[in-house]
Formats: structure tokens, C-alpha cells, sequence
């Protein structure tokens, strides 16, 4: 029978559930706040996009450490491969980049969001621009939503895909959260998630702006013996600490302790300790009367030279035909291993994901819908699911949304 499905928030998990819920036949009003919907989809990868992962369902489920049997149901009704298929069906050609990244092969977001507000407009979907402040219902039920301005309109099915706290100037405030405690649900601890670190080091404010390409950074745990995150690619210091895709990816395995955490950066990942050992001795050899402070250039950025001397405990103004094998020892530790400590992330409206939200105790995992109140259902970044970066956030909107819009 046709419902009519009111549905908060027009961002990836909104606009696949007004998709899904349409084509079933349904009536759909798609409320959103901002002017124009997926803000947030347009700033992801970049601007680029990363609008899924090319993975199967257990590697899905490997990068989602929080709340991935919750997410079984969902990531089987809507998969990769679904979300693909969706988006060049549609004439959004994609490509696979590293880490199995699926990017738009224009390297453009605006795709990604038109291919999904044209396909809702196309289902006749009444797009509102409203902002939801309250779930009506009426014993144990959802009948409806009201807005900022005092209008309220009734609905059959509730969906609440408002996003969680990060980018707040994407609409993205946690007006679904405070929603849904107002009618009784639980929201888990809010935390930042895929967010830059803030580090305990003076010489990173000094090195700020400075980019490192082709490096490795690893995370340690503190009690754990092997390290919790290790990846080559790019960073960039801040004048706070570190940030860049190395760093967002790695902050995704920092829990409530930041402090437990430290992190090494392999400056020469292509080189072991003794051919990096082999090739310092060559440059050394070449010019063996330099000062030690000014021998390093062809090997590191020049802005990183003097933190590195310093870390070495080597003087710098040591004629480098006079340093030990022992120094050397010292200074290819530094280059392989530069040490960071981290102090904390940056706050929740710096990140890219927001770590928690509505339990998932209380919602169907079949279904989305509230184990508290029937006729509602929650979808996306709202639900407290956590997946690391590499499209697989994105993914789980898609999938929830999907579910939540077909199960209506």
C-alpha cells in the first residue's frame, strides 16, 4: 500500500533512501535544511569523491571496527557493486584508484550528487528546504515531523538521515541526535573520527606547511607489541601537529585514550637501515670536509634538516669525514623512524566522520527501524557505525539509506 515517508536530511544516506522508498511506490518528502543537498558529498575525497570501495563484503567488514555485524544486513541488500552499478547506470563513469578507492573519472563530487538529486527528482520526490526539529508521534509511533517555521507534516514512515557533528557548515549539527533523544533513544559518546592529530613535538609548528610524500607512517599502541595502523602515502605539518590522508586514516584507530598513541614516519620507506646507512656514506664521501648540518640536502627537505640533526644528537657543525658509525646509526634511526607523540585529535567539527551516535541496540539491523519506536528508522552517518577511510563511510550511508528506504 503507498505510504507517504518523510525523510530529514538530503545528504548520501537521505537521498539513496528518497531513491529506494520511490521506487517501491512510496510518496516521499525529502526535508532538507541547506539550500542545496549533499553539501558534505561535495567536499569528500577532496572534492573527488570517494564514493565507495571496490571490496567484497569481508574486507567491508575489516574496515568497519565498530558496529560490522550490525552492518551485515545492510551491506548485503546494497553492496560495492550496487553502488557502482547505481552511479554508471546513471552516467557517472568510475574508476578504482589505490586501496581499492573508487573515485568519479571526472574527479568531480558534483556528479556523484547530481546523478542523486536527479534521480530523486525523477521519482517525484517533493524536496522541502526546511530544517526538522522534532519527530511527532503518537503512541509509540511516528506520525510526522515538524519544522523550524511551525509547519508539521504527517507521514506514515520516518527516516532521520541528518548526518552527525563533523562539518557543522555543512548542516551537519546534530539536530537528528537531539530528535531522537527527545523520543526516547540512546546516543553513544561523540566522538571526532578521520581528523588531523594533534602532537606533543614544538617541531612541527615550525614545520608547518611542509608536505611529505612517499612515506610510511605507523601507530603504536601503548601495551601492544605489533603497531595498529601502518600505510605509505602523504602528510603535511600543521601548526598544531600533522595532518593529511596518512594522518586522517590512522586518527580512525585512536579510542577515547589519544595519549596511549605514538607514531613513527619512515622518511625513506624505500630504503632498509643499511643501503640508507650505504647512501648517507656516499654522500658524506663525496664532500667529506662539509659540516654535517649542511650534507643532508639531497637526502631530505630542507626544512626538515635541522629538526633531524637535532634528533640525532650529532653536532651539526661536525665535519661529516668525523661521524661515527654509531652517529650514522643514530641519524638513519631518526630518518626511518621519526617519533611523534600524539596529544589529541582536533576538535569533532574538524573531522571528517563523527565516532558514535544512536545505539545499535536500538535499531533493527534488518530493517533500520527503532526497536522503540515503530514507523521510524535511522540511516547513515547518524547510526553509531565506524569505518575507516577509503570510500567505505560513504558506503555505509549508501547501504543504510537503501535498506532503510526500501524497508518502508
Amino acid at each position: 500500500m503507498k505510504k507517504t515517508v518523510a525523510i530529514v536530511g538530503a545528504g548520501a544516506a537521505g537521498l539513496m533512501a528518497a531513491c529506494a522508498a520511490a521506487e517501491n511506490g512510496n510518496e516521499v518528502i525529502l526535508f532538507e535544511r541547506n539550500s542545496r543537498p549533499a553539501r558534505k558529498v561535495m567536499i569528500t575525497g577532496k572534492g573527488r569523491c570517494n564514493v565507495t570501495n571496490n571490496c567484497d563484503t569481508e574486507a567491508f567488514m575489516r574496515n568497519t571496527p565498530h558496529g560490522s555485524r550490525f552492518m551485515y544486513s545492510a551491506i548485503n541488500a546494497f553492496s560495492a557493486d550496487d553502488t557502482i552499478s547505481f552511479f554508471e547506470s546513471r552516467g557517472v563513469r568510475l574508476k578504482t584508484e589505490r586501496g581499492n578507492r573508487v573515485f568519479p573519472v571526472s574527479d568531480k563530487a558534483v556528479d556523484i550528487v547530481d546523478a542523486l538529486v536527479d534521480s530523486v527528482k525523477r521519482l517525484d520526490v517533493k524536496i522541502i528546504n526546511a530544517r526538522v526539529t522534532d519527530i511527532i508521534c503518537d503512541n509509540g509511533k511516528a506520525v510526522g515531523v515538524s519544522c523550524e517555521n511551525g509547519k508539521a507534516f504527517s507521514a506514515d514512515r520516518v527516516i532521520i538521515a541528518t548526518g552527525g557533528m563533523s562539518y557543522p557548515v555543512t548542516g551537519s549539527t546534530g539536530d537528528g541526535y537531539k530528535m531522537a533523544e527527545r523520543v526516547g533513544h540512546t546516543v553513544t559518546e561523540l566522538r571526532p573520527s578521520i581528523v588531523p592529530i594533534m602532537t606533543k613535538e614544538g617541531f612541527c609548528s615550525r614545520l608547518c606547511g611542509l608536505s611529505l610524500k612517499n612515506v610510511t607512517l605507523t601507530l603504536y599502541e601503548e601495551g601492544k607489541k605489533k603497531p595498529i595502523f601502518s600505510e605509505l602515502g602523504e602528510m603535511m605539518f600543521t601548526d598544531f601537529g600533522i595532518t593529511g590522508p596518512l594522518v586522517l586514516s590512522a586518527s580512525a584507530y585512536v579510542n577515547k585514550a589519544p595519549e596511549l598513541y605514538s607514531i613513527k614516519v619512515d622518511l625513506k620507506p624505500a630504503l632498509d637501515a643499511e643501503t640508507l646507512d650505504k647512501r648517507i656514506l656516499r654522500d658524506f664521501a663525496a664532500e667529506p670536509n662539509k659540516d654535517f648540518i649542511n650534507s643532508l640536502d639531497a637526502l631530505l627537505p630542507k626544512r626538515l634538516i635541522s629538526v633531524v640533526v637535532n634528533l640525532s644528537g650529532i653536532e651539526p657543525r661536525k665535519k661529516v669525514n668525523g661521524i661515527t658509525r654509531e652517529e650514522r646509526s643514530r641519524l638513519v634511526t631518526v630518518i626511518k623512524g621519526l617519533s611523534l607523540s600524539v596529544l589529541r585529535l582536533r576538535p569533532i567539527e574538524e573531522a571528517v566522520v563523527t565516532s558514535g551516535g544512536i545505539s545499535l541496540k536500538e535499531i533493527n539491523p534488518a530493517t533500520m527501524e527503532s526497536k522503540l519506536i515503530s514507523g521510524l528508522y535511522f540511516a547513515g552517518e547518524i547510526i553509531d557505525v565506524d569505518c575507516f577511510t577509503g570510500g567505505f563511510n560513504l558506503q555505509t550511508a549508501f547501504s543504510t539509506g537503501y535498506l532503510a528506504g526500501i524497508s518502508v
